[in-house]
Order: structure tokens, then sequence, then C-alpha cells
């Protein structure tokens, strides 16, 4: 019986080995456009795919809802907006963070922005309260998988501005409590963390000595520690104190983007290479392509001048039909071709396993590129990533595989301090 059991576990494992050798094989850029993008389509939705930066609880305030009002049904197509269920399912998303941005105004008011904070994560929380058979909270990469094998859309969360954590120390815990897995050390101004890409004032030339304290406390308890929107200073800062992998939650490459510091420089990326971190790619429009403002400038400045001169406003029919043609013929978008530039460039820079996607849906407006206009269309950035050269294992490592090792080794390291 023994010796029977052995046939069959090896003539299993010898299947396995031939599946696996089977899809190595195919050779994904000898393929018709057609075919390859049929490919990507099963590959988005076998892969676990991870977004490091989806702003749906913010766009559920700004559209008037609150813990008083039923939340935003995102369980059926909703006809605005980059992300809902039916939607995340055809593009093969399976864990979007939820973003519980916090905007900088609000630091200006003691209290503000840690109570949004927790309106906001409510909100999420009722997302997957509402729909259980559709959404599920997630709180560790077993949550995503358990998730992902039961065909839910899970809701990781991360905040975006460490101001909600305002001057006490202990929030950096409280929050984690709350089910946040990381936190944007800055947003658009210096905080009492540290200095913003965005600003122009440098009030610590980094981080503060707080701050320095806040990224000790966020590995201490397990959250990781996102440098998206800070300064340069203050990403190496972080990288100096941190004792774990960091990520950069929605980020794009500066070559591209020339004097745009919100994006990384070689540098950084070397940087967070080397710490292990993870940089998941931004596809706004403005932080792929440098020529993307300048094209929208010039479109915005035409149609002013169209209107004025022909004594139009924006509401009439004859404007809206004349704006539609002459965008469609001066279209100002990149398009899913350049994301890959990205990711190409990074992969040259550093390698495969330093990439992950973070979007930035729903928080970049009618900025996406040209065939990533919303989660519905992932598959066609993998299959242009195929076209390219990339393999199967590539994708997976930047769709999870990528960040799940930073997110696990921030977790393990949270565990052998307590």
């Amino acid at each position: 019986m023994r010796k029977y059991l052995n046939v069959v576990v090896l003539s299993v494992l010898a299947l396995a080995c031939t599946a696996k050798e089977q899809e190595e094989a195919i050779d994904y850029t000898a393929l018709s456009d057609e075919e390859r993008l049929e490919a990507a389509t099963e590959i988005a939705h076998e892969t676990i795919m991870v977004d490091g930066h989806v702003d749906l609880p913010y766009r559920m305030k700004v559209g008037g809802f609150t813990l008083q009002r039923e939340v935003l049904d995102v369980s059926v197509r909703t006809p605005d907006g980059n992300f809902d269920f039916p939607r995340a399912k055809e593009g093969g998303l399976d864990a979007p963070f939820m973003s519980i941005y916090i905007p900088a105004g609000l630091q200006q008011t003691p209290g503000s922005s840690k109570a949004l904070a927790d309106s906001l994560i409510l909100m999420t929380e009722r997302l997957a309260e509402t729909f259980p058979d559709k959404f599920a909270m997630a709180y560790s990469p077993a949550d995503i998988e358990a998730n992902f094998d039961a065909g839910k859309v899970s809701l990781p969360m991360g905040m975006e501005n460490g101001s909600a954590l305002e001057d006490d120390i202990a929030n950096v815990a409280y929050f984690h409590g709350r089910g946040i897995r990381y936190i944007t050390l800055t947003h658009g101004k210096a905080n009492l963390i540290g200095d913003s890409s965005y600003d122009t004032v440098r009030l610590y030339n980094g981080l503060s000595e707080y701050g320095e304290q806040v990224v000790a406390e966020m590995n201490r308890v397990g959250i990781m520690v996102d440098l998206s929107h800070v300064s340069d200073d203050t990403f190496k800062d972080a990288l100096a104190i941190t004792k774990v992998p960091v990520i950069a939650s929605h980020s794009s490459v500066r070559k591209f983007t020339p004097g745009f510091e919100r994006n990384m420089s070689d540098e950084l990326i070397q940087a967070m290479a080397k710490n292990g971190g993870v940089m998941m790619i931004n596809f706004g429009g403005s932080f792929i392509d440098s020529a993307y403002s300048a094209g929208t400038d010039k479109v915005r400045e035409h149609l002013v001048n169209y209107m004025a001169e022909n004594n139009l406003s924006r509401r009439d029919s004859v404007f809206q039909a004349y704006a539609a043609e002459y965008a469609a013929a001066n279209n100002p978008f990149p398009t899913v071709h350049r994301v890959a530039d990205h990711i190409d460039y990074v992969k040259n820079l550093v390698g495969i396993d330093y990439i992950g996607l973070g979007s930035d849906f729903d928080g970049v407006g009618d900025s996406l590129p040209t065939g990533l206009k919303d989660v519905s269309m992932f598959p066609n950035l993998i299959a242009e990533l195929l076209k390219r050269g990339y393999t199967r294992d590539d994708i997976e490592k930047i769709c999870y595989k990528n960040v799940f090792r930073v997110w696990n080794a921030v977790e393990d390291y949270a565990a052998s301090q307590q």
C-alpha cells in the first residue's frame, strides 16, 4: 500500500511539474494582442491582486455619505468613480487598500484629523458589514488569501497622512487596533512627523524628533511605513531608522517627471530596494508623464477662449459638443504603455522584487491614462507587460508577492517585539 501511495504522489508531482513547465514555456510575446489580453485576464483572475491606494472612503465622504447616511452602494456598477465590486471582479482586483485620507488643512484644528480618520474607518467597515457576500475587511496577508478563496474583495486600510496621530504617540497603537496597516507619514504639508514633498516649507529638513519616534513605534506595533508624499530628506531619515522594509503606496518614477519631488528619484528607488521595500506605481497622469500637465493646460486654455469668443457657457450644448470633439482630437492623456514604462524602469534599475501597484484610483480625478481608466482595466496593463517579456511569476510578484513579503516582515518583527 505504501509503495502504491508513493507512486501516486510521484505521479501527481510529475503532473504538477509538467503543468508548471508548460506555463513557463508560454511565449506571451508571440501571441496576438487579442490572445495576450485573454491570457492577461486569466492571470488577473487567478492571481491575488493588491492595489496600494484607492480613495473610495474619501469619495464616499465627498459624496455626502456619513455615519448617519447609508453607504455608497459599490456592490453594483456605479456611474462614476473608478472602483466598484463588478468592475473590480472584471479586472481581477482583490485587495484595494482603502485610503483613510486626512487633508492637511485639518492639521490646524486639534482633534479634527483623528476624528475624520475614525469616521472613514467606520464607513469602510460599514461597506463590509452591508455587503458581506462581496466585501470583507482584511488585516493581514492571510486574511486577503482567505477572502480571495471565498470570492470576496478585501478591504485592507492604509492611513494617508500621519497627522491623524495628532501629538500622541499612543495613537500609533490605537490605529493599529482600528485596522490601519500602513501610514503615509505626511501629505500636502509638513506635519508634526516630518516634511512633505509638496510643501515649500521645510520645518525639520526631514523627520522631526517626534517623527523618529513614530517610525520606531510603527515598526513595534506592525504598521507599514509609507514614504509616498514625503520629502527626499524625510524619506532618507525614515530609511535610516526603520528596522523593517517600507513601502511607497502610490508613487512613480521621477525620471519621467523631472522636478516633481512627489515621485521617486533613482537614488530613492535604489535606497528603498536596499531596504527591501516596495514601490507601488501610481497611475495618475501627472505622475507618469510630464507632458500630461502641459497638454491639459493647453486644452483648457483653448476651451476657455472658445467660450469667451463665442459667448458660451460650459452648460451650453454647443460648447459641450465642441469641447468633446476638441479634447478627443487633442487627447493629452498618456496610455497604459507609460505605466508599463515606469515598471520597466524600476525593474531595470533595481529588479522585479521591488515593484507593486498603487493606482490612486478615485484620487487623481480625470487624469488616468487611456486603457487604465478604472479597476476593470488591470488586464490591459498585464497584457502590456507580457508583451514586453514579463513572465507570469513576474506578474505575480508585482500584483501581490512583493507587498506580501514586506507586510509579513513587518508583522514578524512586531511579533518579536511583544
